[in-house]
């Protein structure tokens, strides 16, 4: 097929990624998850005149996510542009492991070398297909809650011990957000700015969870914001936002 890069004629736009464009948060009552998206998909669509569907999945990876692409154009699914978001279930840990054994080498579900070299693969299959792909920074976290909820079973002493600071999370996966800007650049696609939107914000915090990394109502309404914000700019700026 042939690979469209024309951002004005997309009619069919699909979204492919991890729990925050699925617009999963934490149920104020039983305080687990579950879905509640406020991503505005027909307000961002109507920008540039098509429709929008959303196959973002909880916990999806790169890994997972080319499972899930490929999937879906083997059973003739049909998009221009695919908005893809994977890095912040790539760059977690297995924590209860670094509780049990903080002398061990660990490793995030999906290095950073290799998450970009299968960013890279994905990009170009995504390309082959005919169809383009748009990236999107990760979302920021807040540390010290996602401490205190990833790890709230477990001893945290030993886990802050092992990062050498709360901070290190924060860090850590700022370096796969900057490494999406890194792949979006070399490989010549689109990217949205989530994580500078969010961070423009007065307190960034409260666009989050409880557990410090979903993104809440609030915080949808932001994402809604920067995805309209970022399609009327490809149109010229002609669209009411």
């Amino acid at each position: 097929m042939v690979y469209n890069t024309s951002m004005n004629t997309l009619k069919k736009i699909n979204f492919f990624g991890d729990s925050i464009l699925k617009g999963v948060q934490i149920h104020p009552d039983t305080g687990r998850y579950h879905v509640d998206c406020h991503i505005d998909t027909t307000a961002i669509s109507a920008v540039f005149g098509g429709e929008i569907e959303n196959f973002s999945s909880f916990g999806c990876t790169v890994v997972r996510g080319r499972r899930q692409i490929e999937k879906f154009l083997a059973n003739d699914g049909k998009c221009d542009a695919i908005i893809m978001n994977y890095g912040g279930n790539d760059c977690d840990y297995h924590w209860n492991e670094i509780a049990a054994n903080p002398d061990s080498d660990h490793s995030p579900h999906v290095p950073l070398d290799q998450f970009e070299r299968l960013y890279y693969e994905l990009i170009d299959f995504v390309k082959r297909e005919g169809i383009i792909p748009i990236l999107c920074t990760l979302t920021p976290l807040e540390p010290q809650r996602f401490h205190d909820w990833f790890c709230r079973d477990l001893d945290k002493g030993v886990i802050v011990k092992w990062l050498d600071g709360i901070n290190s999370i924060y860090r850590h996966q700022e370096n796969y957000s900057r490494r999406v800007e890194k792949i979006a650049r070399v490989a010549k696609v689109p990217l949205v700015d989530l994580r500078g939107a969010m961070l423009g914000y007065p307190r960034a915090g409260q666009l989050l969870c409880e557990d410090g990394t979903h993104v809440n109502t609030q915080g949808q309404q932001v994402l809604t914001r920067t995805f309209a914000d970022f399609f009327n700019t490809q149109n010229g700026g002609t669209a009411n936002v």
